[in-house]
């Protein structure tokens, strides 16, 4: 009887579990969207509840705090970047073409529009740029993790060969992350798909400036 009751009780929890998971992916989705285009600070419980249809509190439940439902918002954008931009390439090895997938991919990401206001991070970044505190630290945290992630890529394309042995990898990874930011930010104010096509020939540019025969070679495979 008593092994009956527990199953019985763990069904019931699990349940519950899965349904805050939904909500939560619900609440979640919805507030990517509404940040990517009129910032975090547009996010409160009780909008995403009207919204959605919730009851306040079990969305005050889920997440406490507007600071706490910035914060996970934050947290479920990476995982969405990393799953449009990082994981597409997870075969690909080490080298310039990887490099060059790394900016398609992050064209195509804001190009899409997989948030309604383009890149989400590009957006949030300019909001809290001059602030402090978790919200600024977590969305700074986000673009140096992005940054390193480029520069370590460029990296190893050089450690392979694809690349000249004097490439300057912080300033490579910034000048094509600035061009394909600068694509993003002239797209969503004029309502122009044409900057993605610049900043693509503009990256290009710049990676076979300094690659070497076998990363040109990789990257004309790549096309």
């Amino acid at each position: 009887m008593s092994g009956s009751t527990g199953s019985a009780t763990g069904t019931k929890t699990d349940g519950r579990v899965e349904r805050g998971n939904q909500t939560r992916r619900l609440v979640l989705g919805r507030t990517m969207d509404i940040a990517s285009v009129e910032g975090l600070e547009g996010l409160s419980l009780g909008r995403i509840a009207t919204e959605l249809r919730l009851s306040k509190s079990g969305v005050f439940a889920l997440f406490g705090s507007k600071e706490e439902l910035q914060l996970a918002t934050i947290r479920a954008a990476v995982a969405v970047f990393a799953d449009r931009v990082v994981t597409p390439l997870k075969d690909v090895p080490p080298g310039a073409r990887r490099v060059r997938g790394l900016c398609r991919n992050w064209l195509t990401y804001s190009s899409d529009r997989v948030f309604a206001g383009g890149c989400f991070f590009y957006a949030v970044s300019a909001e809290f740029d001059a602030r402090t505190g978790p919200v600024h630290d977590a969305v700074a945290r986000t673009r140096q993790d992005w940054n390193a992630y480029m520069e370590r890529a460029l990296s190893e394309a050089q450690a392979v060969g694809d690349f000249a042995e004097d490439l300057d990898v912080e300033q490579v990874a910034f000048e094509v992350i600035a061009l394909m930011e600068a694509a993003n930010a002239q797209s969503v104010l004029l309502g122009d798909t044409g900057p993605y096509a610049r900043a693509e020939r503009g990256v290009v540019s710049r990676l076979r400036a300094s690659a070497t025969d076998r990363g040109l070679a990789a990257m004309d495979d790549d096309r």
